[in-house]
């Protein structure tokens, strides 16, 4: 018998490949209007607190004292802030910059699967359907990106890598505006679509435009999903947050620099961020010879650590508390109170502010401003002790600035010089 040919019609040809631009791309069966929602509420919830506790962190740092403080060039008005840094409570800054990267932490999965859940919608076409469509797409970029800038160069600096070009400050703070205008932009448009998905479903006859249009068999419930981000945060959070806590919390922190075991025996076994040897502070700088220097109106005047040692001694225990996210628990520190040199120094009734130095030649924070207040309380110290025993080199032998709730580097080690009033 001959044999037959099929003829090949028109709609047996080869299918073209699809594109991220069609739909029927991506075939998730997770994906969908509620599953969104629900992630974009507790991001909404999450990154609110971060710009919040962001603000305070900034304001902590005295930023209008001296350009030492916040060295962010052209800030303008983006470097408000609303109140003068107080110093009680004296654990308000392991508080706020604890929450702080604990937060950024624990939202990195839910971010990732909010970001997952939408990003059909990156590649939709035409780019711009209406002049309120291009303003979310446009807020959509400023969000993702600045989103994911703030999150990438945050966990580099939890982890002390310092691979971005540039001052972190800096780049944290611009991005972190440039992120707030696309998140409040975003928020606007879309938290009441938000709520009412939540409270009411999709209504009928309106498609589900987040959901794919031909899903694969399903192999996990969207609740499931969701079940999986809030473990992978919870994860995140048992192998991070114990570096602000000391015991066993601090040795399960496996994720931080700061976690894991204490830093050796004995009083001055706490963490600490720069060894004296990190930053070349030799025996010959802080030996018999170091002498501090403390200016003001009376004059300038030279003091050693035993004419130090001689004067009126006061005890404080305070946390060190650093921008990382890491702290200590409280230590007892013992030295002589700030305002007791601010006399010395020519002001005995209302103690200004005071310029502090370090022996320190070179890095970040080697000088550092502290405003009057600080100056006043009398938790305040330049510490020479620390739990009963001599500061060692690494924790700022031979004296220290120690001050109630400032971020850890305002907490000055090695210091070399006091000038009381020019700021």
């Amino acid at each position: 018998m001959p044999e037959r040919r099929r003829i090949r019609t028109r709609t047996d040809s080869p299918r073209a490949p699809r594109t991220p631009a069609d739909p029927g791309f991506w075939r998730s069966p997770v994906r969908g209007a509620r599953f969104t929602a629900v992630l974009g509420v507790v991001l909404l919830a999450g990154l609110t607190l971060l710009f919040v506790t962001g603000l305070l962190s900034y304001a902590a740092y005295n930023p209008d004292l001296n350009r030492v403080n916040d060295k962010t060039p052209g800030k303008g008005w983006l470097g408000f802030y609303l109140f003068s840094w107080p110093t009680g409570p004296h654990w308000l800054y392991r508080l706020t910059q604890g929450l702080h990267v604990t937060v950024g932490i624990v939202l990195v999965p839910v971010l990732l699967a909010k970001l997952w859940s939408v990003i059909p919608r990156l590649f939709a076409l035409p780019p711009a359907r209406s002049v309120g469509h291009a303003l979310e797409r446009i807020s959509l970029l400023l969000l993702v990106g600045g989103a994911l800038f703030e999150f990438l160069t945050g966990l580099l600096n939890i982890q002390l890598d310092y691979l971005f070009p540039g001052s972190f400050y800096t780049l944290h703070f611009y991005g972190a505006w440039v992120f707030l205008a696309g998140f409040v932009t975003h928020t606007v448009l879309k938290l009441p679509q938000a709520v009412r998905v939540l409270r009411n479903g999709i209504p009928r006859g309106e498609p589900d435009t987040l959901a794919a249009p031909d899903p694969l068999p399903a192999t996990l419930s969207r609740r499931g999903a969701l079940a999986m981000v809030g473990a992978g945060s919870l994860l995140l959070l048992v192998t991070s947050a114990g570096r602000s806590f000391d015991g066993p919390l601090r040795r399960i922190a496996l994720l931080t620099p700061r976690g894991g075991t204490d830093p050796g025996p004995g009083p001055n076994a706490f963490q600490i961020n720069k060894t004296a040897a990190a930053v070349r502070i030799t025996p010959a700088d802080t030996g018999p010879r170091w002498r501090l220097t403390v200016r003001g109106p009376a004059g300038e005047f030279q003091l050693s650590r035993a004419e130090l040692l001689a004067m009126e001694q006061h005890s404080a225990a305070l946390p060190i508390a650093c921008v990382e996210g890491w702290s200590t628990s409280d230590q007892l520190w013992r030295g002589v109170r700030l305002s007791d040199l601010a006399a010395l120094a020519g002001y005995p009734d209302r103690p200004p502010g005071v310029f502090v130095e370090s022996l320190q030649r070179s890095g970040s924070f080697r000088k550092a401003a502290l405003r009057d207040n600080q100056v006043r309380d009398g938790r305040s110290l330049l510490a020479l002790e620390v739990n009963g025993a001599p500061l060692s080199p690494d924790h700022g032998y031979p004296a220290r600035i120690i001050v109630p709730a400032a971020p850890g580097v305002l907490n000055t080690k090695w210091v070399e010089t006091l000038t009381f009033g020019e700021l």
